[in-house]
């Protein structure tokens, strides 16, 4: 006999707790112990209980999803985004914390004016209780759009205007700093950068690390030639980097697609890596596995900051966390074949 979707009863009988305790867990509310909390819901994915959304919402006044936004701008955006596996990782990662609390998420694009527009409204109007935001450009009017509707946020890196909001973001200088000595010590001498573009927080801090790491050696400034993130611009930086001084032996560049469009110029010019050019990387993306040869890089845990990232805004979004808090991830120096 078909007894229909399974009940709050079900659950509770599973769990061995009352139907009361279980409506608790499934609302939101916080005066729950712990144990019980995680007694319940290992009871919800063996009955395969689904909580009435519309129901939940009259009770929590939450929809139960969060947005992650990827603010930005450009003709490239679009084609960024999705050539770029770093984005792919911080969907991962946020989404592994947002599903074992049963959150749905949604994805976001604010590219243009009007596009921000239409996600604040979507945002003000309840379909989310919260946004995760990665930024691609400075200054961004988004966080402060969103600030003003008083959504709760919490964004991807260090924003380049102060605002009210909880940040993870990493160490750059001191992954800088990371790439600059191991070029050294490998004895490369006349070093070069291919940095992003120096509006954004995060690139001024890894081009800083590592130009600063090279004058604290008593090295000369590396030339510069700045690339937009992507696997072309990686080539042509370099391929600009070789026409100023072919003795180029040592290059780092601030993302690892770009390190990756380095080597395949590198690699058309006829120069072996690292014999004649060593070349470093930044993220240790999947393209760094990728790359021929595979890429020494910093390691940026995207994956563990996404996670963080999530919990924050949770935390902000059940009243847990009510102050702006700033979490920062040491970065390592992973050493493969290209330096």
């Amino acid at each position: 006999m078909n007894r229909g979707a399974p009940t709050l009863e079900d659950v509770a009988q599973q769990a061995g707790v009352s139907r009361a305790t279980v409506s608790r867990v499934v609302n939101g509310v916080r005066n729950v112990d712990p144990a019980i909390q995680d007694l319940v819901r290992v009871a919800i994915e063996r009955t395969g209980y689904t909580p009435n959304r519309a129901a939940r919402f009259l009770v929590t006044r939450r929809a139960g999803t969060i947005a992650l936004i990827i603010s930005g701008a450009g003709d490239e955006f679009a084609a960024q985004v999705f050539a770029d596996p770093f984005f792919g990782r911080v969907v991962d990662g946020a989404m592994g914390y947002l599903r074992s609390r049963a959150i749905h998420p949604v994805l976001l694009f604010a590219e243009s004016e009007a596009a921000r527009e239409q996600v604040v409204d979507y945002a003000r109007q309840g379909n989310v209780d919260g946004t995760l935001v990665v930024s691609l450009q400075a200054p961004d009017p988004l966080p402060q759009l969103l600030a003003s509707a008083g959504i709760p946020t919490v964004l991807y890196a260090r924003p380049a205007q102060p605002q009210p909001f909880s940040f993870v973001d990493l160490d750059n200088y001191s992954g800088a700093e990371l790439a600059a000595e191991h070029l050294l010590a490998r004895g490369c001498r006349r070093i070069a950068a291919i940095p992003a573009p120096q509006n954004l927080p995060a690139a001024r801090a890894r081009l800083d690390g590592f130009r600063d790491a090279l004058a604290a050696a008593g090295h000369p400034a590396p030339l510069i030639a700045e690339g937009t993130f992507t696997l072309d611009s990686g080539a042509a930086a370099m391929s600009r980097l070789l026409e100023e001084d072919p003795s180029v032996d040592g290059v780092f560049a601030a993302n690892d697609l770009m390190a990756q469009g380095a080597c395949q110029l590198l690699r058309e010019r006829r120069r072996r890596i690292p014999q004649d050019v060593a070349v470093v990387g930044f993220d240790d993306s999947s393209a760094a596995s990728v790359c021929r040869p595979p890429l020494t890089t910093v390691r940026q845990p995207v994956e563990k900051m996404a996670e963080t990232m999530a919990k924050l805004l949770c935390e902000h979004v059940e009243g847990v966390r009510s102050e702006p808090t700033s979490v920062v991830f040491e970065p390592e120096l992973v050493v493969r074949e290209s330096a």
